[in-house]
Formats: structure tokens, C-alpha cells, sequence
């Protein structure tokens, strides 16, 4: 099986809750949340996990304090040396604005998106206020149903809760499966004792609890959406 290395690309943080990230857990202590683009490197075809924000604000200092280079989608790109025309595939996370304001700017571009999240794209519920409509404009838009391989050694699995068509990423590395998660949580949600904590953000806790349960269990190397370290480490494995 093909073995990959993954870059996650900073376009953006938030200023946060912490309970925003865990359901009953963590409120009124703030937090920085990066916005991220994974740049999956190895094989033949130029795969992005998620495009990130479009446009975005941080204060000086920021990136600074946490270790971070907070770039915008193109320098992004052009820091591992990709413009957005060079990509071939994009994987969604979840189709929430912040992760996939860019896509329109990669022309040559699949996108991957599960049939469960595009259609509650169309068709959202008022309670979820994230999805865009014309983000996914002139946009070449691939339906995936449930568990599936995108290309060898990368594959995707259902993972609902978050949001109705989550899904979470699995690369294989040196080290195993990294697996990037279908939804927005950090670190807090997966302590090391104990069991796993769902995302604050959901549309239905039970199944956003299972996804984070399967998704600690399958994983050999854990990367949460939304935590900072995962861009302090530049590349992983």
C-alpha cells in the first residue's frame, strides 16, 4: 500500500470557546482554533483535505504565540510549491464555510464530498447556520456513499454528527493510519483515560459521540481538526 506524508497548511484561526469544541465541557475558557488545509504528499495526484476560509483576520501575535504560520490559501500552497490549479483532488471533512471556502479557486479539481452532507448542504436546518450556498459553485463535485477508497492507501469513512455526512480521512503512513477527523474537535476531546468527549458542535451527540469513538480506536496517529498542535508539527508523521 502507498505510504504518504500529510502538511497540514494554516489559513486562518478563531478565537474561540473551548465548549465549542466539547459537549458539556471546557465553557468560558477561550481558545485559539487554527483553520487548516492538509496537504497529503507522495503519490501522483495533488490531494487537499479541505480549502479553509477564503478570508479571515488575526491579530499580530497570534501565529507567534502558538507556533503557527498563518498564511492565505494561495502562499499556503505555494509554501509546499502548489498553486491552485495543480490540485486534483479535494476531500471534505464536512462541507461547513470554513472548510471549504477555497474550492473554487482549484479548477482542476474532484471534489469528495459524502451524499448524506450534500444533501443537508441544499437543504440545511435553520439550527445549523455554516453552510454556504455558493461555495460549491462551478465546483466538480464527486458523491461518495459511506466507507469508500479514494486512491490507494487513502480512504474515507462516515463519520455523522457533527454535521449529517461528516467524514474522516485515513492516510497511510510509515507509522500507520493517520486519520484527519470528520469533525471539529482538539486535543480535549480524546484524553488519553476515560472516554472520548463528542464535539460541542452537533446535530446529534449519540452518533458525534461514536464517530469520535471509532475514530480513536482505528487510528494509529490521531489528528483533530481543529488543535494546535497538529500545525506545530509541520509534518506528519
Amino acid at each position: 500500500m502507498k505510504e504518504y506524508v500529510i502538511r497540514p497548511l494554516v489559513v486562518g484561526a478563531n478565537e474561540t470557546d473551548q465548549g465549542i469544541m466539547t459537549y458539556l465541557r471546557g465553557y468560558g475558557r477561550r481558545i485559539w482554533i487554527p483553520i487548516y488545509v492538509f496537504y497529503i504528499e507522495g503519490g501522483d495526484q495533488k490531494i487537499l483535505v479541505d480549502t479553509g476560509l477564503e478570508q479571515f483576520m488575526v491579530p499580530p501575535g497570534v501565529g507567534e504565540k502558538y507556533g503557527l504560520t498563518i498564511l492565505e490559501f494561495e502562499d499556503a500552497l505555494a509554501s509546499v510549491n502548489l498553486k491552485p490549479e495543480d490540485i486534483d483532488i479535494i476531500i471534505h471533512t464536512h462541507l461547513h464555510n470554513d472548510h471549504c471556502e477555497n474550492d473554487y479557486k482549484c479548477p482542476n479539481a474532484k471534489v469528495y464530498v459524502q451524499q448524506a452532507e450534500l444533501d443537508f448542504f441544499h437543504h440545511p436546518h435553520p439550527i445549523d447556520h455554516r453552510y454556504y450556498p455558493d461555495v460549491l459553485d462551478g465546483v466538480n463535485v464527486v458523491t461518495v456513499d459511506g466507507d469508500q477508497e479514494i486512491l490507494d492507501g487513502i480512504s474515507v469513512i462516515l463519520t455523522p454528527g457533527h454535521t449529517p455526512g461528516g467524514q474522516s480521512v485515513v492516510v497511510n503512513t510509515v507509522q500507520g493510519k493517520a486519520i484527519i477527523t470528520g469533525f471539529c474537535c482538539n486535543h480535549e476531546n480524546f484524553p488519553q483515560r476515560g472516554p472520548v468527549v463528542a464535539p460541542g458542535v452537533h446535530i446529534n451527540a449519540i452518533e458525534a459521540w461514536e464517530s469520535a469513538r471509532r475514530i480513536r480506536e482505528m487510528a494509529d496517529i490521531l489528528i483533530p481538526l481543529h488543535d494546535l498542535s497538529v500545525g506545530q508539527r509541520g509534518i506528519i508523521p
